[in-house]
């Protein structure tokens, strides 16, 4: 069942999570020692049918740069990456690295919280009242030393198979673009599957992209000098809280915007915070995935008709790591 924006009580967030959690709930769905949630959707046989979907050979990279010119502000400490060199050219020249026969080399560190740029959300980044994914004590799942159940290493090897876009910027906004706070309902990702045609069904198994139109609009405002605003945190367009019995139903693997948040923003309650989030992943145990790149790939498929593809897009297997890093390649 699906809802509309037009049935929430706006005044009453606490209500309306825990109804949408009840409802869309996997606890158990895969025992009670599952860690991986919904990537237990997307098997050996799906891996096949994506890698079937190569067929010019054509890649894409779904990420955004790591660097320090990036969206992010500080909000809980979260800064865009320090990029240092440890070695470089000006050392090899000048002999001063210790290796013989005229050998140099470069060398260099990063410093950055795992979700700065394109990245996945694993499943114990978000709890509700507590719990988190599958029913877990939040306190038994994370502490100071990480994640040491759902860690994101316990999916490093899986998130390949076939990836579709839903380029809902094009199919119904202006220009190709969603404004600000603009929350796309199922309606809006049906509509989009309707007009982009037969390629862009989803289904069991599917990593999901969804392409707003936000991150090209910030790219346009860096070009005339404005700077990122507010991208990272602000107003932005995404989806509705509306659209989890979609997300549930569905059995997608997972989802990925191109937004900082991957739900509207501001969020569709009077007092809230990422409510979808706290339905979606520990609930649902859906990952989820924020601020990836998918201009030159939409491009692309509307030039070709195409919209499904083959999507690897492994995250770093940093041990008990609730997010991670990722650079997702899209082959067609």
């Amino acid at each position: 069942m699906h809802q509309s924006p037009d049935d929430l009580d706006r005044t009453d967030p606490e209500g309306a999570i825990a109804a949408a959690a009840k409802r869309c709930s996997n606890w158990g769905r895969w025992g009670a020692d599952d860690v991986l949630g919904t990537m237990n959707f997307l098997d050996d046989a799906k891996r096949v049918e994506g890698a079937a979907l190569v067929r010019r050979g054509a890649s894409f990279s779904l990420s955004q740069s790591f660097d320090t010119d990036g969206p992010q502000k500080g909000w809980r400490r979260r800064t865009n990456p320090v990029h240092t060199m440890t070695d470089t050219g000006t050392d090899a020249e000048r002999g001063v690295q210790g290796f013989p026969h005229g050998i140099g080399g470069a060398d260099d560190v990063i410093a950055m919280p795992l979700q700065c740029s394109t990245q996945w959300d694993g499943l114990g980044h978000i709890f509700d009242h507590g719990f988190a994914w599958n029913g877990r004590r939040a306190g038994d799942v994370v502490t100071s030393l990480g994640d040491s159940v759902t860690g994101i290493e316990t999916v490093a090897s899986l998130i390949a198979g076939r990836g579709v876009l839903l380029d809902v910027g094009r199919a119904v906004g202006t220009d190709g673009e969603l404004p600000d706070g603009f929350a796309i309902t199922h309606q809006h990702l049906e509509a989009t599957i309707a007009a982009q045609g037969e390629s862009s069904r989803v289904g069991r198994g599917d990593l999901v992209v969804v392409r707003t139109g936000r991150l090209t609009r910030a790219r346009r405002d860096i070009a005339e000098g404005r700077g990122w605003g507010d991208y990272a945190g602000g107003d932005a367009p995404g989806l509705s809280f509306t659209t989890a019995g979609w997300l549930h139903g569905t059995e997608i693997a997972g989802i990925a915007t191109d937004t900082w948040g991957f739900e509207v923003r501001p969020n569709e309650f009077d007092v809230a915070f990422q409510p979808l989030h706290q339905v979606a992943i520990p609930n649902i145990g859906l990952f989820i995935g924020e601020m990836w790149d998918l201009d030159a790939l939409a491009a692309d498929c509307a030039e070709d008709g195409r919209y499904d593809f083959w999507l690897t897009a492994a995250p770093l297997p940093v041990t008990g790591a609730v997010g991670s890093p990722v650079n997702p390649i899209a082959v067609k």
